[in-house]
């Protein structure tokens, strides 16, 4: 079920560089793990003490990914570990989960035990919070060093997001659709267009990244289009296949191919100026109530056996290179990926979030 409970020191981290992923992947630098030797249990190493983690009974999960995705990668853990409860869990945009994290926190309330975000200016602020548990799982081993907080151990990049451009095949042809970013600016797509909302990690990203390249006038002119900002990546598709949008303007590709494998009449534009990324990550949560319950499920969500799930049945990239890329997806080393500067971004977020809103009119 969902958990519905209600409100419950590391300052240099804020100089730390974390270095936008390229197309040539760097060497998997040497990493030592919290243990000196971890066991390998069902397939997977870790550290946790897997018979304490079974007596504390659960775990709980507060993320950013779509609710059915939670649910089912929950209960592919639950199923290899029985004795651990995984019914409970938070399911919010990056901001408004931080947000209600923060409360509970200062309530004295400590819930979650695992924290996946979609943004870093959080997940900074969390690690000057002494927020996470400093916990180097085995797995971070197989991880590159960009893909790692520094020092390690804080959060680990889990999944690569990305976006593009969408649009109902239906409603436009290929040859007037979009085929950049400055496209969107066509009046002919006025009050038809989607994006996200400002709690959104990915939404952030392009903010950042389109202004650095076209500069502020390029929003100035986006607020004519009367764009409409949507919580959910599921709600932009589902708008644009009911013909409500002609234009998902940051179209989130996995869900793209999760909607196109099933049919609906939607295709993906790839801009000619490159897919705005971004990333989801995750880290154990202090004084959370299940501590090696934490762990042992982070090792898990971080190793082959979770990162394959997610990316087989729900279209995830993986920054593991032992890793597929999703059904009908191209690899990462084959699309031309706008990262942003994480420190220029984290420095210009208090400024997104106040900016967008103004744009999207909340609408």
């Amino acid at each position: 079920m969902r958990l519905t409970t209600a409100t419950s020191t590391v300052v240099l981290i804020l100089l730390m560089l974390v270095a936008a992923p390229d197309s040539g992947a760097a060497e998997t630098a040497a990493i030592q793990s919290s243990c000196p030797t971890p066991t390998e249990v069902k397939g997977f190493l870790t550290c946790a003490d897997v018979d304490k983690a079974e007596a504390e009974g659960a775990v709980v999960y507060y993320g950013p990914d779509i609710e059915r995705q939670i649910v089912a990668f929950l209960q592919k853990f639950n199923a290899l570990f029985p004795k651990i409860d995984t019914k409970q869990y938070l399911r919010e945009q990056t901001g408004r989960l931080y947000a209600k994290l923060n409360a509970e926190r200062q309530a004295g309330t400590y819930l979650a035990d695992v924290l996946a975000l979609s943004d870093l200016a959080p997940a900074f602020d969390f690690i000057k919070k002494d927020g996470y548990v400093p916990y180097v799982s085995p797995q971070m081993a197989a991880y590159e060093p960009r893909f790692r907080s520094d020092p390690p151990g804080y959060y680990t990049w889990y999944t690569m997001v990305l976006a593009g451009i969408a649009y109902n095949t239906d409603v436009v042809s290929e040859a007037e659709a979009p085929k950049s970013w400055k496209d969107l600016l066509d009046p002919k797509w006025r009050g038809s267009i989607n994006f996200k909302d400002s709690a959104s990690g990915l939404q952030g990203a392009q903010w950042f990244m389109l202004r650095k390249l076209y500069g502020d006038q390029f929003w100035k002119d986006m607020a004519k289009q009367q764009p409409r900002a949507l919580p959910s990546t599921v709600q932009q598709y589902e708008r644009l296949i009911n013909r409500e949008d002609k234009i998902i303007g940051l179209a989130q590709y996995s869900t793209f191919l999760e909607f196109k494998a099933k049919g609906a009449p939607i295709a993906f534009v790839v801009p000619t100026e490159g897919l705005v990324g971004t990333a989801q990550f995750v880290g154990v949560v202090s004084k959370g109530p299940h501590p090696e319950a934490a762990k042992l499920f982070l090792d898990w969500f971080l190793s082959p056996l979770g990162r394959e799930i997610m990316s087989r049945e729900f279209y995830h990239h993986s920054p593991r290179p032992d890793v597929a890329p999703p059904p009908g997806g191209k690899p990462i080393s084959e699309l031309n990926i706008l990262f942003p500067d994480w420190n220029e971004y984290i420095k210009a977020h208090t400024q997104y979030v106040r900016a967008w809103n103004a744009l999207s009119g909340l609408r």
